[in-house]
């Protein structure tokens, strides 16, 4: 070994470069594992960064010609050693990385910059929209971005202090599902795990230290493809935490595997830290192990139910011919919906009811459609009408479900087994099961709301009508992992940093709505166009980084929409979201959520500009979200200071005695970023502050993090 390093050293006195380069893959080889986990961290990745303006000294590819698909001789990385004026547009010069013999020149609009992982880069934000429904709530943020340099990002503005991290990474089926160094990652990539591991264990490692190291929790889900190497990451990566994981069923009716059995559950690993533990929550039936007389542990009583049953009858004697007097028509406004009238017996040579403007009609006809008969006459029916007896369930082909209470049931809900809370929207009772036991969900989840297709997929088509998303995952399964973490925790800020479709920030409102809740979401994924679609833009002669390309990324096309129809309850095309909502909140998803969103697109900051208050408006938003993303966002500092809800800044130290009067008058600011590159002078001004104001050095602090976190990159 320590020849080794003589002679690096001695290549180091010809050729720094080279030698830094022979140090790192050494590095990389010295670091191999006799035992656990072994794979190459030092295969290369970078990624680029398409929209990023070209400047002299950045690192970069040329892109093909407007039509031709890339090719490996494409992934090539050049120097731009100066850029001049050529007519009406730019010319780089160019050198070679690996050859520096080799010299060009090209068209700067024909440059795409490149950031390999251990490269330093200084971030910033542009908001591209937001949407406001959430009175003083604090916003959830997404963000479109590479996610390495996303947590990167991150850490300046949230170290330490996320409550919950859900991840839905790419799967590597070598089906194109994600790209490594700027290529899909095949099925016969000989390197296709080693590249995963290397992947996944960067941002696992950034993704540690967002994560409160004394209460939170990791939440990963996977498929079987690469299970176990997660699972020896994830114990490498996270010595101190406890991990447990859970076999989730996602499509209950199975896909085909080859020579194998039907699959038809997933898993996912809840990596815990510190104090964090799975929530004793009331827990349905369908909680329980199967191997636990009556569905609970020894000890524990199930939630009492309050025995709601179906209208239509069931069984013997369930025939029209056998109770003609109880078939009758059943009239709902579909508004509440909300049953309004009902209708006397049919004759027995009439097979339709009579309509009604405006309401819907319904009959007791079989899913066979054959006719049935409901349980009561149509005068007992109303008479329960007006006890709360009777609800609406699902719309179907012919109408809705009616559901009701039988007398037994009902007897039960008006004793001190149950609270009645009121009525709903069509009139039935609410009725909780008093001294309801809480338990903790076992590791095996075989949940109805957890189908992916129905809950998933079909859910997207509700909200993004034809706009196609592959494989999300059910709103209600996520929903149910994370809260299991954060139901305690109204204020708890999540990070889903393969964000996908939105469905984490979907679920977090969901959460906030059923409690009252003020956790915010925060989304990160880049705006990759797939495979499929990318063929036929480049026949259009489009590229990345083109807006008729970009519309059709993930973030612009699904992630932002989706997010956005959630909080309206409008789909894209201006349309009433239809469909209700399941499970444990029900109501319209036309009606939306009371929640705050704001987009944003990360971008690349000259560091220079940025130490000289060149582009505070960039750097503005990290500071706003590093005070808690609420309230008012400070992003002018023409009078030198500004003070808002939750943080103030402070560039101009003549200003002094009027910033600290204004953090006075807002006892709810916790942050003041003082701009200064003096130290004695950014000292002066921290012995004024109130003792509840954090100080925060800019554009110091700012600089040093991404200095020392692009160090990481040479593990």
């Amino acid at each position: 070994m320590s020849r080794l390093n003589d002679l690096i050293r001695q290549v180091g006195l010809t050729d720094e470069a080279l030698a830094a380069d022979l140090h790192r893959e050494f590095a990389a080889l010295a670091d191999r594992r006799s035992f656990g986990l072994n794979f190459e961290r030092h295969v290369p990745e970078a990624v680029e960064l398409p929209g990023r303006p070209v400047r002299r000294g950045d690192k970069i590819r040329v892109l093909p010609a407007r039509g031709q698909t890339p090719t490996k001789d494409d992934d090539k990385l050049w120097r731009v050693t100066k850029i001049e004026r050529a007519g009406a547009g730019r010319v780089a010069a160019l050198v070679a990385l690996t050859d520096g013999d080799d010299i060009c020149t090209a068209s700067v609009d024909d440059l795409v910059v490149v950031a390999e992982f251990r490269d330093p880069i200084y971030p910033g934000l542009v908001s591209t929209g937001t949407v406001e429904r959430g009175g003083d709530k604090p916003f959830h943020t997404v963000i479109n971005a590479e996610n390495y340099h996303a947590l990167q990002a991150l850490l300046y503005t949230h170290r330490g202090k996320v409550d919950c991290i859900y991840i839905d990474p790419p799967y590597n089926t070598g089906a194109k599902d994600w790209k490594y160094n700027n290529d899909y990652v095949e099925s016969d990539d000989l390197y296709r795990h080693s590249k995963w591991l290397a992947f996944m264990e960067r941002r696992l490692l950034l993704a540690k230290e967002l994560l409160n190291p004394d209460d939170s929790v990791l939440i990963v889900s996977i498929d079987i493809r690469e299970l176990n190497r997660l699972g020896l990451l994830l114990q490498q990566s996270f010595p101190e935490g406890r991990i447990q994981i859970v076999s989730t069923v996602i499509n209950p009716k199975g896909v085909s595997v080859v020579a194998g059995f039907r699959r038809s559950d997933e898993y996912v690993f809840f990596v815990s830290l510190g104090r964090a533990a799975p929530a004793r929550l009331p827990l349905g039936s369908e909680w329980s192990s199967s191997a636990v007389s009556a569905g609970v542990a020894s000890g524990e009583s199930a939630p009492p139910d309050a025995g709601w049953t179906s209208m239509m009858r069931r069984g013997s004697n369930s025939a029209r011919v056998d109770r003609p007097a109880m078939f009758y028509p059943i009239y709902a406004d579909p508004s509440g919906p909300r049953i309004v009238e009902v209708g006397e017996s049919l004759p027995s040579t009439a097979h339709e009811a009579p309509e009604r403007p405006d309401l819907v009609t319904i009959l007791p006809i079989r899913k066979n459609g054959s006719e049935g008969r409901w349980q009561v006459s149509s005068t007992e029916l109303v008479s329960r009408l007006e006890q709360g007896r009777v609800r609406l369930g699902r719309r179907t082909a012919y109408g809705y479900v009616v559901n009701y209470l039988p007398d037994g049931a009902y007897a039960a809900v008006l004793t001190d087994q149950f609270e009645i809370q009121g009525r709903d929207k069509d009139g039935s009772l609410i009725a909780v099961g008093r001294g309801a036991s809480e338990r903790v969900a076992p590791t095996q989840w075989r949940i109805a709301s957890h189908n992916a297709s129905e809950f998933g997929s079909t859910l997207l088509s509700d909200l993004l009508g034809n706009r196609k998303f592959p494989f999300p995952k059910s709103l209600y399964a996520v929903e149910d992992a994370i809260r299991f973490f954060v139901a305690d925790k109204p204020d708890a800020t999540i990070i889903d940093f393969f964000a996908g479709s939105g469905t984490t920030a979907h679920a977090v409102m969901r959460l906030n709505k059923q409690d009252g809740g003020r956790r915010r979401c925060m989304s990160v994924t880049n705006n990759e166009v797939s495979a499929d679609e990318q063929k036929g833009l480049r026949q259009q002669g489009l590229r990345p980084g083109d807006a008729d390309w970009e519309r059709h990324g993930i973030c612009d096309y699904i992630t932002k929409p989706r997010i956005e129809a959630a909080i309206k309850g409008i789909t894209p095309d201006g349309e009433p979201i239809k469909g209700d909502y399941k499970f444990t909140d029900e109501f319209p998803m036309a009606d939306g959520f009371k929640e705050n969103v704001e987009f944003f697109t990360l971008t690349y900051e000259a560091p220079l500009r940025v130490a000289s208050h060149r582009d505070f408006e960039r750097i503005a938003p990290l500071l706003w979200l590093r005070a808690g993303s609420m309230g008012r966002r400070i992003d002018d500092m023409r009078d030198g200071w500004d003070v808002a809800d939750a943080y103030g800044v402070l560039a101009d130290l003549d200003q002094v005695d009027k910033f600290l009067a204004a953090l006075d008058d807002h006892p709810d600011a916790r942050l003041a970023f003082v701009v200064t590159d003096e130290g004695r002078l950014f000292e002066a001004v921290v012995r004024d502050l109130p003792a509840h104001v954090e100080p925060v050095r800019l554009y110091e602090s700012y600089l040093r993090n991404f200095e020392i976190e692009s160090g990481r990159g040479l593990r």
